[in-house]
């Protein structure tokens, strides 16, 4: 296989489509940095990030007013990817300080939502923070070197994964990855996933970190996940449903809501697929894939987004995040060979943050999406 044929993981070379479509180095750089100043901190119809005391900040979901562990280790990756120590280590500090369990059947797991003071509204985890949270901290140890407790951020990743595979095995708890399918699951006690869980290129670099036990484990959840998507994912459309069952049929209604369709979470599988494109090709069908699902939205207005059917039909809603969606949409050029890949990419240019109430996941997406489409997403 040829050099050009490799992921970055090999190559150590991440595309930078802004460059290659004729923007300059120096706009994007600008572009990327003002994104990240906004975010974390300016005005507050856009900023997303407030500063907590001495030592510890938060990401706001600013349509819920909590605190959400998707947020939380969101907002880490984005700090390790900038290079932004200070802002990494006070997140992890709320987070650990607050939001992780120190006993009983979610030990090291975190509650997945609370109070700006830090106070808990839901004990229970969700399994997409806890992956975040670990690969942050990986790349915290790359960049920046382990410290003190709790800056020692390999081996609190560490934990984090053992907990995750091994919850459970000596008493109470559940493990947030399914042991027979080696698939991740939509909370621990779930017999379904969320397809946006999905990161082969995360379990790609947990079988080289974790636990030397579980090395095998995450290869295969690697293999699995790849495989599931397959499933999860309209052949014709492209569109995955919220919730799924371990088979990728969509998940029957749930007490807290009908996740059949296309909706919110379901954005997050065009960008994940992408990127683990650039670092990992081993997938030609995510070629297919994200330009299957460019396809299905290249003639729709992004002001005319709503919630979907999986096989391509719209409800009468209209999409709660459609910044977030054209923000994946256009990541999804890094996997696309097709003709409306440039589209996208010029279209997320040309627009800017979202403002107001909603703001929170449309522009966590659109900062992923910019660090992706600028080459700036990266293994460390």
């Amino acid at each position: 296989m040829s050099a050009n044929q490799l992921g970055a993981f090999y190559t150590k070379e991440y595309r930078n489509l802004f460059k290659e479509l004729g923007y300059s180095e120096t706009e994007i750089e600008a572009k990327l940095e003002q994104a990240w100043n906004d975010l974390f901190y300016g005005k507050p119809d856009v900023r997303i990030y407030h500063p907590m005391g001495d030592d510890k900040g938060y990401i706001l979901d600013t349509g819920n007013l909590d605190v959400r562990t998707e947020g939380m280790s969101y907002g880490m990756m984005m700090a390790v990817q900038m290079n932004k120590k200070e802002e990494f280590d006070r997140l992890w500090n709320f987070s650990k300080t607050f939001m992780q369990h120190k006993e009983g059947p979610y030990a090291n797991y975190f509650a997945w939502h609370c109070k700006p003071d830090g106070t808990r509204i839901s004990q229970g985890p969700a399994p997409d923070g806890e992956e975040f949270f670990a690969m942050a901290l990986f790349f915290a140890a790359s960049r920046w070197g382990d410290g003190p407790e709790p800056y020692n951020y390999s081996e609190q990743a560490r934990t984090i994964l053992r907990a995750c595979l091994h919850q459970g095995e000596n008493g109470e708890g559940d493990p947030m990855w399914d042991p027979e399918t080696k698939l991740i699951k939509f909370i621990p006690e779930s017999k379904f996933s969320d397809p946006s869980y999905h990161l082969p290129h995360f379990y790609e670099l947990f079988a080289l970190l974790a636990d030397e036990r579980d090395m095998k484990f995450w290869r295969e959840a690697a293999k699995a996940s790849r495989a599931y998507l397959h499933t999860a994912c309209h052949p014709e459309t492209g569109l995955a449903p919220e919730y799924a069952n371990y088979d990728g049929t969509p998940a029957e209604p749930q007490p807290h809501g009908d996740f059949r369709h296309f909706y919110s979470d379901s954005y997050r599988v065009a960008a994940n697929i992408a990127l683990d494109w650039v670092w990992f090709r081993q997938d030609p069908w995510q070629v297919e894939q994200s330009n299957r699902i460019q396809a299905f939205f290249r003639d729709i207005e992004v002001s005319d987004y709503r919630r979907y059917t999986i096989d391509g039909k719209p409800f009468d809603e209209p999409a709660l995040h459609p910044i977030g969606l054209l923000a994946t949409n256009a990541a999804a050029s890094l996997a696309a060979d097709g003709p409306d890949a440039e589209h996208f990419v010029r279209l997320f240019w040309n627009t800017p943050l979202r403002t107001g109430d909603r703001r929170y996941y449309d522009n966590c997406l659109y900062f992923f999406s910019l660090l992706a489409l600028s080459g700036n997403y990266r293994i460390y």
